[in-house]
């Protein structure tokens, strides 16, 4: 069923450090976008990619399909936390989360997912994105105050509502979807998707029917759309021309910061790289609730001002007709 996998990541051109980590270990495929400052975003995403290149059938052989997923994050996120909680230099850290695991047997594709880091599907010529952000734009684009095209800009599209290793436990959402012959599968960061659209995304892939080419050109094109992130991109394809033939590419590094710990890039642009905040999901409905809650509250005193100054023009009105009437 599995045919061909590859998986990239490079710095992009404002970060000197790679936070980004990824998985191509079939039957599962991963990526993780870590976060924190410093070295703790690093330390965060390798640390949830360590659980799955760790696990092996023997532990699991009583989980499957979405439950081994979701079990599989929910150890990622326990390390995170524990590691955030012991070590003070790593303290608040966290990473997104997106893991698919193919089945072969019944050509099935369970996926896990925690955070804005996608999964998409090319089938048919046509790109679907399957996973939900967890971001704050997210929110306000399902809520309906944002559109999606909006949303590609907000100043605020790197605020995310769930994390890996920022709680003790943390809500994963998974889903299983049936595979096709020549479905491409697509798991990749928000430095990905930030720069370039799904239509050039799906362009690029298809373009190119080898996948590591389309991997590099995927990374080639966020940098050129300014690379303000990290940029990972997985790649697998069910049934293609070459069963089991597996390849993993990695670019190199960008080269070490001298002697500081700036984060971006300083030549480059005037505008700094954004680091990524967490803000929980039930916040943010919240404040939308309070936010509807105030506009009725303002609306409600026009709602009762209409009637009465109608009622004052009807007395009025009735007032110079009886006036008029008298005069005659």
């Amino acid at each position: 069923m599995l045919a061909r996998y590859t998986g990239v990541t490079d710095p992009g051109r404002r970060r000197r450090r790679n936070e980004d980590a990824y998985v191509c270990q079939p039957p599962l495929f991963a990526i993780a976008d870590g976060m924190g400052g410093a070295q703790a975003g690093e330390v965060a995403s390798g640390l949830a990619a360590a659980v799955l290149e760790e696990a092996t059938g023997d532990e699991q052989r009583d989980q499957q399909g979405e439950e081994r997923v979701a079990a599989l994050i929910q150890e990622a996120n326990r390390r995170v936390f524990q590691r955030s909680n012991e070590d003070a230099a790593t303290s608040g850290m966290g990473t997104t989360m997106t893991v698919a695991l193919v089945d072969n047997s019944d050509g099935s594709i369970a996926f896990g997912h925690v955070g804005d880091s996608r999964a998409y599907r090319i089938r048919g010529g046509e790109l679907e994105q399957l996973t939900d952000d967890h971001s704050l734009v997210g929110e306000l684009v399902r809520s309906g105050r944002l559109s999606p095209e909006e949303a590609e800009t907000h100043p605020q599209r790197s605020v995310i509502t769930r994390a890996l290793g920022t709680e003790p436990d943390v809500d994963v959402d998974t889903f299983t979807t049936e595979a096709e012959p020549q479905d491409v599968y697509v798991l990749c960061s928000d430095g990905l998707t930030d720069m370039i659209s799904p239509r050039e995304i799906l362009a690029i892939l298809e373009r190119s029917r080898d996948l590591e080419d389309a991997a590099h050109g995927l990374i080639d094109a966020a940098n050129a759309g300014g690379g303000e992130d990290n940029i990972t991109v997985v790649l697998f394809e069910i049934n293609g021309d070459e069963p089991d033939a597996g390849e993993t590419a990695q670019m190199p590094a960008a080269p070490p910061a001298a002697d500081d710990d700036e984060d971006t890039l300083s030549p480059l642009d005037a505008v700094p790289a954004v680091d990524t905040a967490v803000i929980p999901a039930a916040a943010v409905r919240e404040q939308l609730q309070e936010e509807d809650t105030e506009g009725q509250r303002r609306s409600e005193p026009r709602r009762r001002i209409l009637p009465l100054v109608l009622l004052i023009l009807i007395l009025i009105a009735l007032v110079a007709l009886a006036v008029w009437g008298l005069t005659r």
